[in-house]
């Protein structure tokens, strides 16, 4: 039963291992083949992955979002993002296929520019690809400003959209938020690096102690079968004295 314990431990350990491998070779390749965005977002393949820092998108009984592509989103959520195309004519095409329901990521100012991530509304084409999109809130218990309206008709606009949610993911999110604290970086980093390096130097200790054994065991054999042979031809000439005496008597 131990051992099979063991051997459990091992298996467990080797995968959080690999994982956390994973995860570093991961992060090594989003930072070396994504752009940045202005705020800092990473931006690959068309696509960025924002975290939602706020409860604006939270579930709320008020808001029914059954029929959505993208359900209510919690706060700390993963969100990946489909952005706008830069060619003008396939962002009029974009923006067509939008309809009410749909989570868009987009630049608001109130006294400053901020994200916001949001559901469309009501959305118009009032002239030729030009579009008024009205967006609001999941959650209406929320203490953020839950209504905006965009225009993309006006030129330089600091009010824009980045893109639609395609999709969400909460526990990666969760972690990721807590990665960027210095408790969650202690408690989900170092703390298991150490772990990890501490359980090996336990097992190469182990297979020192275990290797010094065995070489002690094969010595120690290896002693008492020459004493044994010692004592084996020892005998044999007590025994030929002792004939060689009877001989002469």
């Amino acid at each position: 039963m131990n051992n099979k314990a063991k051997r459990i431990g091992g298996i467990i350990m080797n995968v959080v291992t690999y994982l956390f491998l994973a995860i570093c070779i991961l992060s090594v390749i989003l930072t070396i083949f994504s752009r940045k965005d202005p705020d800092g977002t990473s931006e690959i393949f068309g696509y960025q992955m924002r975290l939602v820092t706020t409860d604006s998108m939270g579930k709320h009984p008020d808001t029914d979002v059954s029929d959505c592509d993208i359900g209510s989103i919690p706060q700390n959520s993963m969100i990946f993002i489909e952005m706008v195309p830069e060619d003008p004519e396939e962002a009029t095409e974009w923006y067509r296929d939008l309809e009410p329901g749909d989570v868009l990521t987009f630049k608001y100012v109130y006294t400053t520019q901020v994200t916001i991530t949001h559901r469309i509304k009501t959305i118009d084409e009032p002239s030729e690809g030009r579009f008024i999109i009205e967006l609001e809130g999941d959650n209406k218990a929320s203490e953020e400003q839950l209504t905006q309206k965009i225009d993309t008709g006006v030129p330089n606009n600091m009010n824009y959209v980045i893109g639609r949610v395609t999709a969400k993911a909460f526990l990666p999110g969760l972690l990721l938020s807590l990665l960027k604290t210095p408790v969650g970086l202690v408690l989900m980093v170092i703390v298991p690096c150490a772990i990890i390096i501490i359980l090996e130097l336990i097992k190469i200790f182990s297979a020192l102690n275990a290797e010094k054994k065995q070489k002690y065991l094969e010595e120690t054999a290896k002693r008492e079968s020459e004493l044994e042979e010692l004592k084996r031809r020892l005998a044999e000439l007590e025994s030929s004295k002792n004939n060689g005496e009877g001989g002469d008597e």
